[in-house]
């Protein structure tokens, strides 16, 4: 097949394929045709061949659309590498994903030089080289005119005048040549994107033309194609949440509109302005734009929201306000959605990301990689030809992820009686208490669903004596009645499992960041939601995803950052002894604070809910909680909230059992050598990069 824009300029050349949302100026399909046939061969003269591996540093605009295109006219692998990367993140992803050639804008031209230094990596700007270029569209043209071309690229790819990658050469020279269209295979490399990586080492995820076309098919299926369809694209196109409908739009025949920076308010006005059908959006985003505008326009047909968890009152928001809300799970692994649930099933069911789309297979398997029954928790594992052939360059990462059932994501979840998944949590957000495990998600449910709690999460902290404790940091529900709107405008949105993504995706159409925090409750994300693969990279002011993919991804999907925890300090019990008692110690009690909710009846209220190691030992209160510029959980923040100013919970000795608050006892100790006793399976060692599970409640 060829790539997919030149045939849709045959079947249709006067439709609308893009639509710039700060002007209005829009490109017919013949227009953006043309747009990419001149960048394409650009890109050729420059060196650009079937093969190449085409790295794009930019921020949106419509010449990145345009090159998304052009790359695959000329047979390239896309590799977008987020605009918001420092030089050294830059460096890691352009070395892990063999970047030949990298683009770069005026407004991304100093990491750009710095990222690829001492690489030999050739770097072409579509603005003035020099830093000086205008950073807009010139109309019809992905690059700006310049007098001052730079350095040129010789036939080889390289810069001719240094190998170091210094200096920088405009896109528009020499003049462009012609261009073969070559034959595109389901399994030819189409693109590849990265995982958030935030927290550890990230994964360059390979994407075939064959799983990004089938996920497009399915994602057509179950959200339904119009003819008249115009999809508002808000997040960053180096997600899966934002470059997925950019592949959809071309291969349905329908209208992208471009929004170039995320704001709350003009987002949602973009709707009404431009009868916008649908969009793809993380939690965060959704709730700032109705805070800002209260409803979105009735043009919307479809919100698909991933990239992290819902909680139960944004979608009761959504029902009562008739917001067509369509919560999906997804990653960067599998080019977007996984499982995607109708607003009627978002409605009726709370939590649930709906069923598997079309060609996907999803198993919930056991600790031992066995399936298990229905209704059960397990990890889930997805098959289906959506899914990544692996991570580029590391056999190592795709063996470990991929088995006989399928790609292992990494969440934990269910699929219940009538087929509905829910994502309660990372796999490896679990925290193990004196060995046994305890999902951060159900904990944090059951929290958020108290009167008095109107945002819950839940982590592990080091414990000497159980390895680890379930710590709490709680937002008190008459919080939000003192706050501003602006003030906790993303508390209701709860980031969560997998790694989209993502697709920040993702998963809004992406995958989450695999290393963001999961949700539960609530409010169940990761995933990633449609990945907003919503992977979903969470770390830079201008990324409004997290994500992700890595969702993910997502992203992947996601997503505080990782590294040590910092040592606990005095407050946390070191033996195993019952609930603190009440004494003269306050110092070390926490006796004369005054919690601001009834700690006995909320805990009480839990207990009747959770197993007994699975209660809180620590607990915080805050007025938000903190996240991440892209509206995920910060994990590292939250638990040294905890560790600074947690307390144990105020109750009085004897009033609940010990069970009640203690996890299963630790291994018997030989007296005479203090030693465990025992296999040593047992022995408690703290999780120092323990995950955390965020649930918001909201109207109460």
């Amino acid at each position: 097949m060829r790539d997919w824009l030149s045939h849709r300029v045959v079947a249709a050349p006067n439709a609308t394929a893009l639509v710039r949302a700060a002007d209005g100026e829009a490109w017919t399909y013949a227009d953006l045709g043309r747009l990419v046939e001149e960048t394409a061969g650009r890109l050729a003269a420059h060196g650009v061949t079937p093969g190449t591996h085409l790295g794009v540093h930019l921020s949106p605009r419509v010449g990145y659309v345009g090159l998304v295109h052009a790359a695959m006219r000329l047979g390239a692998t896309l590799v977008p590498i987020g605009h918001e990367l420092t030089p050294r993140e830059i460096g890691v992803r352009l070395d892990r994903a063999d970047v030949d050639v990298l683009v770069c804008g005026a407004e991304t031209e100093r990491t750009a030089i710095e990222g690829a230094s001492g690489s030999g990596i050739p770097i072409l700007s579509v603005d003035t080289p020099g830093g000086t270029g205008n950073s807009g569209d010139s109309g019809d043209s992905v690059a700006e005119d310049s007098e001052d071309s730079g350095d040129a690229v010789n036939s080889g790819g390289s810069v001719s005048s240094d190998e170091s990658s210094g200096s920088v050469t405009a896109l528009h020279d020499p003049d462009p040549e012609s261009v073969p269209t070559p034959s595109w295979e389901p399994a030819d490399r189409l693109c590849v994107l990265f995982t958030s990586g935030t927290s550890g080492r990230p994964k360059a995820v390979e994407l075939t033309a064959g799983n990004v076309l089938f996920s497009a098919i399915a994602s057509g299926f179950r959200l339904g194609v119009h003819p008249d369809d115009r999809w508002l694209v808000t997040l960053p196109l180096h997600h899966a949440g934002g470059l997925s409908p950019i592949y959809r739009s071309v291969l349905s025949g329908t209208t992208i509109v471009l929004r170039e920076d995320f704001d709350p308010g003009e987002a949602a006005d973009d709707i009404d302005r431009y009868d916008v059908t649908g969009v793809s959006l993380v939690p965060t985003m959704l709730t700032r734009m109705l805070e800002r505008r209260g409803t979105l326009s009735d043009s919307l047909r479809t919100v698909l929201l991933g990239g992290a968890p819902a909680s139960e009152g944004l979608i009761e928001r959504c029902e009562n306000y008739s917001i067509p809300v369509y919560p999906t799970y997804g990653m960067t692994e599998t080019a977007s959605q996984i499982a995607t649930a109708t607003p009627e099933e978002a409605f009726a069911n709370p939590g649930t990301v709906g069923r598997p789309v079309f060609w996907t297979d999803l198993t919930v398997v056991d600790d031992e990689g066995e399936p298990v029954d229905r209704g059960e928790t397990g990890e889930l594992v997805v098959a289906g030809p959506t899914v990544s052939p692996g991570y580029y360059g590391d056999p190592d990462a795709t063996a470990d992820a991929v088995d006989e059932h399928g790609l292992h994501t990494g969440d934990v979840g269910r699929i219940d009686e009538d087929g509905n998944v829910h994502v309660i949590n990372r796999l490896d957000d679990r925290i193990v208490t004196g060995g046994e495990n305890v999902d951060p998600g159900d904990v944090a449910g059951v929290l958020a669903d108290h009167d008095a709690v109107r945002a819950a999460t839940v982590l592990g902290l080091p414990d000497e004596t159980w390895g680890e404790r379930v710590g709490a940091l709680l937002v008190p529900a008459d919080v939000e009645d003192a706050a501003t709107d602006d003030d906790h405008a993303g508390d209701e949105t709860n980031p969560v499992p997998g790694s989209a993504g993502t697709e920040p995706g993702g998963v809004a159409d992406g995958a989450a960041d695999r290393d963001r925090t999961n949700d539960a409750d609530g409010a169940d994300e990761d995933s990633r939601v449609e990945n907003a693969d919503t992977d979903a990279d969470a770390e830079r002011p201008t990324d409004p995803v997290e994500s992700a993919d890595d969702a993910g991804m997502a992203g992947e999907r996601a997503a505080g950052s990782g590294g040590d925890d910092p040592e606990i300090d005095g407050n946390a019990p070191t033996d195993d002894s019952d609930v603190p008692a009440e004494t003269d110690t306050p110092a070390e009690t926490g006796s004369e604070r005054a919690p601001p909710i009834d700690e006995r009846a909320l805990l009480k209220y839990a207990r009747e809910r959770l197993s007994g190691f699975k209660m809180p030992r620590t607990i915080a209160y805050v007025e938000e909680v903190p996240r991440t510029v892209s509206g995920t959980v910060d994990r590292e923040a939250a638990r040294e909230r905890l560790i600074e100013e947690g307390v144990d919970p105020e109750i009085p000795s004897g009033e609940f059992d010990r069970a009640g608050f203690e996890p299963a006892d630790p291994e018997p100790v030989d007296e005479t050598d203090s030693e465990p006793v025992g296999d040593g399976d047992s022995e408690p060692v703290g999780d120092e990069d323990s995950g955390s599970v965020e649930t918001d409640r909201t109207d109460r």
